[in-house]
């Protein structure tokens, strides 16, 4: 039967003891990990969030009440203990902050029983993830996950010091929003009081951040929950966490500045990590061209080359047409892989048609400095030695070629090397790479809509210089946009936005937007401009990514308390669910079978 805590109160955490302790008398509560009884003496491994403590019962010490107690308990009874602290009488246990030590039981209380869990509570749990998030209570106490989680909010304690003493307030902005949808799917919420009008989960802060700056805040922060209705992956959630702020009267290298020095805080103070500055910075078009990618990986080489020029003419249909087309072809230099098996090879080629490929041209320089390859029927000896020549290839190296529209060789070329520096173990997983990615775009064109797009959102303010080809040449616009990337990772992402109120229109006129459809999606921020709007900026971070990072998870699931799966539902509460009929006619909502939907 439980008992209660009355007239106890714990007096320290597990791991909190020391040798430093030693004669004192405690109370320490928590789960017990492990019970073997040793027929006159029982060891109790007592858990808690602080680490694992050695307790020992004898029953000359606790009495026999107290060693029957100690006799029965099973793993994760919740128990209490008053003792004294001993150093330990067997072996040192290196692996426990406690291993030199041990309580000495002399009042025992079992606060609850348990039944036996249906996996173990341990480090680096071989339990399939799916049973483990359906008995997510039990797969949080893991002391691995906890140690994330502390982390976590040790990150972010760590980021309000900080932007506290940067000037920054913290501002709440509200959860039910206008829908404005231009980017991913909203999570719609229905309205009671409005019937068939509908509130949106914000994705993020961004209009309400804005308008804090001409409301004269002049710089703001939040750890702001977001929500968009868009596919998972393993560094993607449908609600999630950012890390949000907004600066009045500042431009790209003020934003930096001040992200560099947090940055530099949160890896020092958290993580123990030292971080140096000014961190590097690339512009988007070179990122593209060196790495296929805005969100680089550079702990590692194989940089993309453009050959273009080179088999320009040459007698290969594929690179030909294209060219012919205003296309690129590009190459990666795989040192060393000239013996590759085909298999291997045939296995890149499939996983290049994941990312858009029709195919993967491939050249082997052999040892002997004879080439083996899919395409040399096809080219002279001359263009195959000026194309080896141009990607730097030497005996023994595997080059690798992909011809196609421009956006499709970077996106092919710059996931084939991700693959590549891991399937190679090319990347030094100890290593932290941060740079900055700037010069976006300003607009990418959508086939699927046929109009121009923002390529961040549409109050992003445009380069000056680049401002006069709007009409003439959108596509050549570059942003004052800018990412901060870690690991090939997106962390975050910011612009200096839109003031003027041309600038702004012309923006919307651009995207497609008549003037009537701009004011009744955005009317709210455009008019809050007609009355005196400063320059400002701003950025967010994806936290769950960041704390990822740093703590070296595979998956964002293990940063987060209560995360969804791959379907955006909870295995745990089995949310989402149905609803009672009563809910849905006091919404004025019908929900239709899927037969009738068909």
């Amino acid at each position: 039967m439980a008992e209660s805590m009355q007239g106890w109160k714990r007096t320290c955490r597990c791991a909190e003891l020391s040798t430093g302790n030693v004669g004192e008398e405690v109370t320490v509560m928590g789960w017990v990990q492990k019970q073997r009884n040793k027929g006159g003496i029982i060891f109790v491994d007592l858990r808690d969030r602080s680490g694992v403590l050695q307790i020992i019962f004898e029953e000359a010490d606790c009495g026999a009440e107290a060693f029957a107690k100690a006799e029965r308990m099973r793993s994760e009874f919740v128990i209490a203990v008053v003792g004294r602290v001993e150093k330990r009488s067997g072996a040192v246990n290196e692996n426990l902050k406690t291993g030199e030590i041990e309580v000495r039981a002399a009042q025992v209380r079992i606060l609850s029983e348990a039944e036996t869990p249906p996996f173990p509570v341990e480090n680096d749990s071989k339990t399939k993830e799916e049973i483990r998030l359906k008995y997510r209570y039990l797969d949080l106490r893991r002391p691995d996950l906890q140690e994330k989680l502390m982390l976590r909010s040790r990150i972010a304690a760590e980021m309000r010091s900080f932007m506290e003493k940067e000037g920054f307030l913290e501002i709440e902005t509200p959860i039910l929003c206008k829908s404005t949808p231009e980017g991913a799917r909203d999570y719609l919420v229905p309205s009671r009081v409005h019937p068939g009008s509908f509130y949106a989960l914000p994705q993020s802060p961004q209009l309400y951040k804005q308008l804090l700056m001409c409301s004269g805040y002049d710089r703001y922060f939040q750890i702001a929950r977001c929500f968009r209705d868009e596919d998972l992956r393993a560094d993607r959630q449908p609600e999630f966490t950012q890390a949000d702020m907004e600066l009045s009267f500042v431009d790209v290298d003020d934003v930096i500045d001040v992200n560099e020095r947090l940055i530099q805080h949160i890896c020092r103070e958290a993580v123990g990590l030292d971080i140096q500055l000014p961190l590097p910075r690339l512009k988007w078009q070179e990122a593209m061209d060196r790495y296929g990618s805005d969100k680089p990986d550079t702990r590692f080489g194989m940089e993309l080359t453009d050959v273009s020029g080179v088999v320009a003419g040459c007698g290969f249909g594929v690179f030909t047409s294209a060219l012919e087309s205003g296309g690129s072809v590009r190459g990666l230099n795989v040192k060393g892989q000239a013996a590759m098996p085909r298999k291997k090879i045939d296995a890149l080629v499939e996983f290049a048609k994941g990312y858009g490929a029709k195919g993967l041209a491939y050249l082997s320089v052999q040892e002997d400095g004879s080439y083996k390859s899919s395409f040399a029927k096809f080219m002279t000896q001359e263009e195959l030695d000026r194309l080896v020549e141009a990607m730097q290839g030497e005996r023994g190296d595997l080059l690798l070629f992909a011809a196609d529209k421009k956006n499709i060789v970077y996106s092919v070329l710059g996931a084939l090397r991700v693959e590549l520096g891991k399937q190679l173990h090319l990347i030094d997983e100890s290593t932290f790479n941060f740079l900055w990615v700037v010069e976006f775009p300003l607009l990418e064109w959508s086939d699927e809509e046929n109009r121009y797009m923002a390529m961040h959102h549409p109050f992003t303010m445009p380069m000056e210089e680049d401002w006069q080809y709007i009409d003439s040449d959108p596509g050549r616009v570059r942003a004052k946009a800018y990412d901060i990337v870690l690991n090939g990772v997106e962390l975050g992402g910011g612009s200096v936005r839109i003031h003027q109120n041309d600038i702004q229109e012309k923006m919307f006129e651009v995207l497609g937007f008549t003037k009537e459809q701009a004011w009744e999606r955005f009317g709210f921020l455009l008019n809050a401009f007609r009355y005196g709007v400063p320059p400002h900026a701003g950025l967010a971070y994806g936290l769950d990514r960041f704390v990822m990072l740093l703590v070296g998870a595979e998956n964002i699931r293990e940063v987060i308390a209560f995360p969804k799966v791959k379907d955006a539902s909870c295995l745990m509460t089995e949310a989402p669910g149905t609803v009672d009929k009563e809910q849905l006619d006091e919404l004025h909502i019908a929900v239709l079978s899927e037969e009738k939907a068909e």
